[in-house]
């Protein structure tokens, strides 16, 4: 009896002790395994597909949750209820138009320019219906940029919103001399060479069409492209496999969500984050979800009352707007229990938490393109997402040296990247595997190939650059430090400062020009600042160039700062420095280059002086 209890008091011992050591040394081990065995359940899932002669897609995956619940509400827009069967019926009615007036075949790309409303949903599920893979073009996007989208991707068809046939005006002499066929989501036009398909969707069938339509025996097949500036300056079309379509459905149901929640998508859905991982997410798990058309920081919170919002997507510029808006008493009143998505800045998300309640914010990082994907599960401020041992032996990635100045990798003598220390910021590269392949950019190869690193720590190995700069804790911790190269991000999108560079290369008074971002303090990400040489016998004309770039560029990519050089430096490499240009910034004080800004007012750039830089800095000038 003695033995016995001197065994037990022992074995007690020992599992109390076991439970010390893994909450001071591994505080995150349940919380992690838990989430890691989630992750490889799904993955096997997908896997399984391999087997079979049949690949179940997001598509079929709605198809099933139209039979499964066909009366529970699947998108809820500007107050009217749409359910799952709503959307299943609309969009064969779509998918019956494709195939009977628009004469599409199973194979081909379509483009879609639409802004966001529940007929996007049906012309995206219509065409994949018939076998059609999608192109999501941004709404942005002018008329030069417009018309490589369809070159690249191979589109001959473009159906267009409503809303955005007046903006094709530039473009759509070119569009139907390259024989594209534009169909506007209307029942009328005044454009004669622009069909319409609203009065013919409402006389079709709302039957299915053949199933064998939208089959497919590939995770590899391409399903979306979805366009992302990058360095090579015009938009690059990401394919997007029904792989990574699948992947990316899983995130809220990774995360924890449930087809009881409620979840707020006012991100636009040619992006990836709110067509991906919002609406595919919203159906794997058979959700509801509350469409906007825009992001509007006056109406989040009361969208969110009326509507019983738990989960909301965001980008971190959303989050900072929010706290932005004058306080309340109803503050914290709501359900909102998690927030998903990426760039939100660590005093932004204490802020919010701070404001709004303690609601779990789960960071997301991850390219529309990339092989690679971190998630913030725990919800660690300011972290992007958690790595250990198991997830290293499922996804392999590394943190290199990188050297800002020369911009580039830094080697050593055997011309082999080098890996950081824990705690260092390092460029990430990701292996690219049967795991983690890589799918790359519609069109040319060398786009594709350009994204590659070779040979990196052996000869013949390949890992995806993503161009991020990031750093790792010792516990696991992952947080996103810098970008580098070519792109930058300024009100929540990518700009290819190559692309703004070409655009401001057409005004006759530019010689040379570099594109870069600066830090503004209080703003997400960085703005645009180009530093130009004007040519010999001209002058800067404020006026002119304001002009310019209010007609090619899309707000988000227009300079806000301008600096005049006599030189532009360069790299050892012979590439434009940006690095010492972007350390600098804007301070009038601190340059003596001279330095303009773009006034929406007085519709020029005028001369950056001090007054006009603290008015910046303090926030009352709005940018």
């Amino acid at each position: 009896m003695t033995l016995s209890l001197g065994w037990l008091s022992a074995l007690f011992t020992g599992f109390f002790s076991a439970h010390v050591l893994q909450r001071l040394c591994f505080p995150y081990f349940w919380r992690d395994l838990l989430f890691l065995l989630k992750v490889i359940r799904y993955g096997v899932k997908i896997e399984s597909y391999k087997l079979t002669s049949r690949v179940f897609t997001v598509l079929d995956r709605f198809i099933q949750q139209a039979h499964r619940i066909p009366d529970k509400p699947f998108v809820v827009y500007e107050g009217t209820e749409h359910t799952y069967r709503d959307i299943d019926r609309r969009s064969n009615r779509f998918a019956q138009v494709f195939l009977e007036e628009l004469k599409l075949q199973r194979g081909e790309c379509v483009a879609l320019l639409m802004s966001n409303e529940p007929d996007f949903l049906c012309a995206w599920f219509g065409l994949a219906k018939v076998g059609c893979s999608v192109a999501f073009l941004n709404t942005n996007i002018k008329s030069k940029s417009l018309l490589h989208c369809f070159t690249c991707c191979g589109a001959k068809t473009l159906i267009v919103g409503s809303d955005l046939v007046d903006t094709l005006d530039g473009a759509l002499t070119t569009l139907l001399a390259d024989n594209i066929q534009v169909w506007a989501v209307k029942s009328s036009s005044e454009h004669t060479q622009v069909n319409t398909l609203l009065d013919k969707v409402v006389t079709a069938s709302d039957e299915p069409v053949p199933a064998e339509l939208r089959a497919t025996s590939s995770l590899k097949s391409p399903t979306l492209y979805i366009f992302t500036s990058g360095t090579t300056g015009l938009p690059k079309a990401a394919v997007i496999t029904q792989l990574q379509s699948l992947k990316a459905a899983a995130g809220f149901w990774a995360f924890g969500v449930t087809e009881n929640d409620v979840m707020y998508v006012p991100l636009p859905l040619y992006h990836s984050a709110a067509s991906l991982i919002g609406i595919g997410g919203t159906i794997e798990l058979g959700a509801t979800c509350i469409l906007k058309k825009k992001f509007s920081a006056s109406h989040f919170w009361n969208d969110c009352r009326k509507h019983n919002v738990t989960v909301f997507q965001y980008i971190g510029e959303l989050c900072r707007y929010l706290c932005n808006q004058p306080k309340t008493d109803q503050d914290k009143v709501h359900k909102v229990m998690m927030g998903v998505g990426n760039g939100l800045r660590p005093d932004v998300w204490r802020d919010f938490q701070s404001r709004f309640g303690n609601i779990k914010m789960c960071e997301v990082y991850g390219s529309t393109e990339g092989n690679l994907c971190f998630m913030n599960h725990i919800g660690k401020i300011g972290t992007v997402g958690r790595s250990n041992f198991i997830y290293r032996l499922l996804f392999k990635y590394d943190l290199v040296k990188y050297d800002m100045l020369r911009d580039e990798p830094v080697k050593d003598q055997h011309g082999f990247c080098q890996r950081v220390e824990k705690g260092e910021t390092g460029l990430l590269l990701s292996k690219v595997s049967a795991l983690s392949p890589f799918f790359g950019y519609a069109g040319s190869k060398q786009l594709t190939e350009k994204k590659l690193m070779r040979n990196v720590f052996v000869k013949g190995d390949a890992y995806f650059n993503t161009g991020d700069l990031m750093s790792e804790n010792q516990e696991g911790f992952i947080c996103f430090r810098d970008r580098v190269g070519d792109t930058f991000r300024w009100k929540g999108e990518n700009v290819a400062t190559t692309e703004v560079t070409e655009i401001l290369g057409q005004v006759d008074f530019i010689q040379e020009v570099n594109v870069y971002g600066v830090e503004i303090p209080g703003q997400e990400g960085r703005a645009g600042m180009a530093a130009m040489i004007i040519r010999p016998s001209f002058s800067f004309d404020g006026k002119k160039l304001f002009d310019h770039v209010m007609t090619e560029l899309p707000a988000y990519a227009r300079p806000l700062f301008i600096r005049i050089q006599e030189v532009m430096e360069m790299t050892s490499t012979f590439k434009q420095q940006k690095f010492q240009l972007v350390q600098s910034g804007f301070n009038p004080s601190t340059i003596s280059d001279p330095l303009f800004a773009l006034d929406a007012q007085q519709q020029i750039y005028i001369p950056l002086t001090d007054a006009v830089y603290q008015s910046i800095i303090n926030g009352s000038r709005k940018l």
